[in-house]
């Protein structure tokens, strides 16, 4: 039984993220895995990922894996990073497709007409790079990690949830955008906390300690 699984559906380079779990988390077993037998087992789960929506969930499906993500996110410790956060909403603007279901509300772009800078310059679609994460609520993931902290982003679309309970964080990128969410087991953000430097190695650190 391993104590992290980061479930590999064949979306994006997951060696990143279990490298930075590893580095957060010595002693502990950490495994890249498709086996849903394995996230059955999991003490905890990391859900990443890169790519198209439609494309992750048609993978997620086709690896058998739907049923052990949902049964993860209604027991244990749950971290959705990128499209593993957009996952969990009901829809996605992105090529039209359901979610999970998990979480309600949906998946949408970055609108044309809101992407202009303070200066008046246009902003590029995809957001990508360091942004700051204004923390909306208390949480065990942001302990040690101060309001504000900057966070490396690489994406076009964004978290709308229906419930304004389950926002965790915002950024800011021509609107305030959902950044992070939150509720019972489950954290999910829109940033890379393993390509976020000393702070998402915090951000990790403390998932891999979280007792929720």
């Amino acid at each position: 039984m391993s104590d992290v699984a980061i479930i590999d559906y064949g979306m994006g380079n997951l060696r990143s993220v279990a490298k930075a779990v590893e580095h957060v988390a010595p002693g502990k077993t950490v495994v890249v895995t498709s086996d849903p037998a394995v996230v059955a087992e999991a003490g905890r789960v990391v859900f990443p990922g890169q790519g198209a929506m439609p494309d992750c969930m048609r993978e997620l499906d086709l690896r058998g894996l739907r049923a052990s993500v949902l049964e993860a996110a209604a027991s244990k410790p749950f971290l959705g990073i990128c499209i593993g956060e957009q996952m969990l909403f009901a829809h996605s603007e992105e090529g039209d497709v359901p979610g999970l279901g998990i979480l309600p509300g949906n998946v949408v772009r970055f609108p044309d007409a809101k992407m202009v800078a303070a200066d008046g310059s246009r902003l590029k679609v995809p957001h990508m790079g360091w942004n700051e994460v204004r923390q909306r609520i208390a949480h065990p993931l942001w302990e040690g990690i101060p309001d504000g902290e900057r966070f490396y982003f690489v994406h076009s679309y964004f978290v709308r949830p229906d419930e304004r309970s389950l926002v965790a964080a915002e950024t800011d990128y021509g609107l305030m955008f959902t950044s992070a969410v939150a509720r019972d087991n489950i954290f999910a953000v829109q940033f890379h906390p393993e390509k976020s430097a000393q702070a998402g190695l915090r951000m990790l650190a403390n998932f891999v300690s979280w007792a929720p």
